[in-house]
């Protein structure tokens, strides 16, 4: 068969009735083969769709069709023609016509077993491993090639809202120094300045910051950002995008109104799920801590958390003594059979490490029935039941621990409870801002760090920062939530050389540090720095919810492993001894 300098007229997905009786090429894979006898049907794939082609009734094109391997790479020529009607195909949109072969071509045959099915329709179950090792086989899979599809949409869509809103696209550098911004740094060795580092940022925050004292009023960028962080259902370990977005003379306020249209418009176009609209919720960190449990609330979930600290002060339980209490009250699921109450109480110990989970149902004459409930007098049940608004037929579940622990125990007792009882609505996206962050915390070791983002603006200016108690400073600092995942985060940044140098002093930096780790950011200040505030909407999280999976990886092209590594490129790697040596490296075994 002779070579065709014309690979494909058509493709794959766009061959409709009125092309019947035209000459077309089409060009793709393989999916399947049926092979009648005298007729050999082949169903030709592409990333628009899938054709049907098939044979003369001629043995020699019959045999030769019939043996193409699988996923081999073809092109075929031949007539348009209108499906039998017994063979009509209502679930794809080129189902009523096929095209005769003419001329069929193996551009590039499939000599090697298949590590696994790509065909869509089966159920086969693949170790992600192997399917990241053989990620360009997977990517033939039409869901995940679907979702590499959504993907660029949805970017393209973003660039055009911000460009829309006057923001000018800036790339800033991948080659940078080393700043603490809460993760490890990635760092490449420099072969001109032996012993000395670049990092690979883990957010362009220094550089946005310097466009805004550069005069660049609207900054922003699909920035991609380096973290060396483990990775989670919701991250990405290595590498991931975001949004990156910064404006000068701008508040807290202004920020919210120009990013909550931006979400909103991109759910809404690329989403059938009901979407929370402008303005969004705004929720106090220490209000979302007692309510929730977390400082990203799932707001789908009805539950809601309740402190009884103060009740249980004189009530005589050991295992609630000097702890703080929580309730959660569920309601009318008093009849749930014992199997449930005990399923609660093993994620509790198991999965949560706590010490136990005590639970009350409240039964039809008002009594109180489970593990404690004789130890609740009177006048604690009443208050218990005023302040959760719990009836007959609901039940309480008891939260007691250290503080801190007793929050995160209690958002995940929150959360499993929605899922077990069905209350989550998974037809929704709820948004909301946290906001009012602290300012500082204290570490494992108690020593004072920073909460949040070391470059954000305190509360109060330095008045402020000269408090007594630097954990009682709130910053200017939001974090954009959807659904119980952090979408982004940001906050109205400090501009000011004399508040930076005294929030970092109390953080344990010196000013000689804070030139040294800073120097960019400190020279500029002195330079006349406009006020600015800025975010970064996570673009892989944000597409992993509109795509409708719960795995970040899902949404890359080419992602790490769990373990971050790339199984298909075989990274990281070692490199050779002459390599490490032009860059002033050795390693130790």
């Amino acid at each position: 068969m002779k070579m065709s300098k014309i690979y494909r007229t058509a493709t794959c997905g766009e061959i409709r009735p009125k092309d019947v009786g035209k000459k077309v090429r089409i060009a793709g894979f393989v999916q399947t083969i049926r092979d009648l006898g005298g007729l050999v049907f082949l169903d030709i794939r592409d990333m628009y769709g899938i054709t049907q082609v098939v044979t003369s009734s001629e043995e020699q094109d019959v045999d030769f069709a019939s043996h193409i391997p699988i996923e081999s790479s073809v092109t075929v020529y031949g007539t348009v023609r209108l499906r039998d009607e017994e063979t009509i195909n209502t679930k794809i949109e080129t189902g009523l016509v096929e095209i005769r072969i003419e001329e069929i071509e193996v551009l590039g045959k499939r000599t090697k077993m298949l590590p696994f099915s790509i065909n869509p329709e089966t159920e086969e179950q693949v170790r992600e491993d192997l399917r990241l090792k053989y990620r360009y086989l997977d990517i033939r899979n039409d869901k995940v090639r679907d979702t590499l599809i959504l993907r660029s949409q949805i970017i393209q869509y973003l660039r055009q809202l911000m460009i829309k809103q006057g923001f000018l696209e800036v790339q800033t550098p991948i080659l940078t120094s080393s700043s603490p911004e809460g993760a490890r740094d990635y760092l490449v060795p420099s072969r001109l300045h032996p012993g000395k580092f670049y990092a690979l940022p883990q957010a362009p925050q220094q550089f946005k910051q310097l466009l805004m004292i550069a005069g660049i009023d609207k900054y922003f960028q699909i920035a991609p950002c380096f973290r060396d962080e483990d990775a989670r259902a919701d991250r990405a370990p290595g590498e991931f995008y975001q949004l990156d977005l910064e404006m000068s003379y701008a508040t807290q306020d202004t920020i919210f109104s120009v990013v909550e249209p931006v979400i909103y418009k991109t759910f809404k176009k690329f989403s059938t799920k009901q979407i929370s609209k402008p303005p969004f919720r705004k929720i106090k960190y220490k209000d979302a801590m007692l309510k929730y449990g977390s400082d990203k609330p799932d707001l789908r979930n009805p539950l809601e958390i309740v402190d009884v600290t103060d009740v249980f002060e004189k009530v005589d339980l050991k295992a609630f003594k000097d702890m703080q209490v929580r309730i959660i009250s569920t309601h009318d699921v008093a009849d749930q059979p014992r199997s449930f109450f005990e399923g609660m109480t093993s994620f509790a110990i198991d999965d949560l490490k706590a010490k136990g989970l005590a639970w009350l149902r409240i039964m039809e004459d008002g009594s109180l029935q489970g593990p404690i409930a004789k130890f609740i007098p009177d006048a604690a049940k009443d208050e218990m039941l005023r302040r959760t608004s719990s009836k007959v037929g609901d039940c309480l579940f008891f939260i007691a621990e250290v503080p801190k622990v007793v929050d995160k125990l209690a958002g995940a007792i929150r959360q499993e409870l929605g899922k077990r009882l069905g209350l989550i609505d998974q037809d929704r996206f709820e948004f909301c801002w946290i906001v009012d962050f602290p300012m500082f915390e204290k570490d494992e070791h108690d020593k004072i760090q920073f909460g949040h983002n070391p470059f954000s603006m305190p509360q109060g200016g330095l008045e402020a920062l000269k408090k007594e108690d630097p954990l009682e400073v709130l910053a200017y600092q939001y974090d954009l939530v959807c659904n119980g995942i952090e979408l982004s985060s940001g906050a109205v940044r400090n501009h000011s050389i004399d508040i930076m140098l005294k929030a970092f002093e109390i953080a344990g930096y010196t000013e000689e540090e804070v030139k040294t780790k800073f120097g960019a950011l400190y020279e500029a200040f002195q330079f006349g720095a406009p006020p600015h505030a800025g975010i970064a909407p996570g673009i892989d999280r944000m597409i992993m919810l509109l795509a409708g999976t719960d795995n970040i990886r899902d949404v890359i092209a080419f992602p790490l492993n769990s373990k971050a590594e790339d199984v298909m490129m075989g990274a990281p790697s070692i490199v050779k001894r002459g390599l490490l040596r032009d860059i002033h490296i050795e390693t130790i075994k």
